[in-house]
């Protein structure tokens, strides 16, 4: 007995050094070429970054640009509010990156807050004689219910009641609440690329052919026109757009024809301070209605469902 329990013992190295060595991450999961421990070179994690950029930036922008000219403000309030995002979301990054998930995301803007904020704005209570005036009211007033609508995230991120909450959900259940947020914001959206049909539908249609049909017809395995979807196809239709600009396409179209199609009426780069350091409550403290805050708690939770 004692002979046997001895051979065993001796066999355990020799099985032990016979195991296979494990496979590479990227051999692990299918059509992921980076991981956390096998990241790309420099170069090309830089110019991942910036596309990751450019996908954030048209939240960024998409969503002062249709409800701050609601809100009574012009050009200059629309570029502070961007510059404003641009900085948060910038901030919040480093420190998600940081101290949080560490995770490659880049934190941007939320359209699930979208339909809560536009009815702070049709409420009427905000009006204002003044547009500059009215839009400072509304910005508080939406100061004030997100910062009502982020204590019930906090809540339930440090109680570990969420943690709870969402073993009972699953795929089933969150896809189709965040599914319909995003069709309930498809007249935000969608009609934008109708304004200028002869760019938007080119921008859609490249970004279909390089992202889906060119990594597999021109080098395939090296995944470039996939990975760098976004920035070919901005690239290409910017200098399409600025070629009709230049050349004098939008020359005597409506006003609207022009702000939406020509690449210098955008009125930002105008309205924008050389050097501006946004700061809290830069529009006025916020003020708290116990109606909008509740709205507000609505998309922060649908917005905790969004991240599963």
């Amino acid at each position: 007995m004692a002979g046997g329990g001895g051979g065993g013992g001796g066999a355990a190295p020799a099985a032990k050094a016979s195991e296979p060595v494990p496979h590479p991450p990227k051999d692990q999961l299918p059509n992921v070429s980076y991981c956390i421990t096998s990241p790309p070179p420099w170069p090309e994690a830089i110019l991942l970054g910036f596309q990751h950029y450019l996908v954030m930036l048209g939240t960024i922008v998409i969503i002062p640009t249709a409800l701050v000219p609601q809100m009574g403000g012009g050009n200059e309030e629309k570029a502070q509010v961007i510059q404003t995002s641009l900085f948060v979301a910038g901030l919040n990054t480093l420190l998600q990156s940081i101290f949080g998930t560490r995770l490659p995301a880049v934190i941007g803007g939320s359209y699930t807050f979208v339909a809560p904020t536009i009815s702070i704005i049709l409420s009427g209570q905000w009006n204002d004689e003044d547009p500059v005036s009215k839009f400072k009211k509304i910005m508080r007033a939406t100061q004030g219910a997100l910062i009502v609508a982020s204590t019930l995230q906090i809540v339930l991120g440090f109680s570990g009641l969420w943690r709870n909450v969402t073993r009972f959900l699953s795929p089933l259940s969150a896809v189709p609440l965040v599914s319909l947020v995003g069709f309930g914001l498809y007249e935000f959206g969608f009609p934008g690329v109708a304004k200028c049909v002869e760019i938007g539908l080119p921008e859609l249609v490249l970004l279909v052919i390089f992202s889906q049909y060119l990594a597999h017809l021109i080098r395939p395995g090296k995944n470039i026109f996939d990975r760098f979807a976004v920035l070919f196809t901005v690239i290409i239709v910017w200098i399409y757009a600025h070629l009709l600009t230049v050349g004098g396409a939008y020359n005597g179209k409506p006003p609207k024809t022009q702000a939406s199609c020509r690449t210098d009426r955008a009125g930002l780069i105008s309205g924008a301070q050389w050097i501006s350091i946004p700061y809290p409550f830069q529009w006025g403290p916020p003020s708290f209605n116990a109606g909008e805050a509740f709205a507000m708690m609505m998309a922060s939770f649908v917005a905790l469902v969004e991240v599963l």
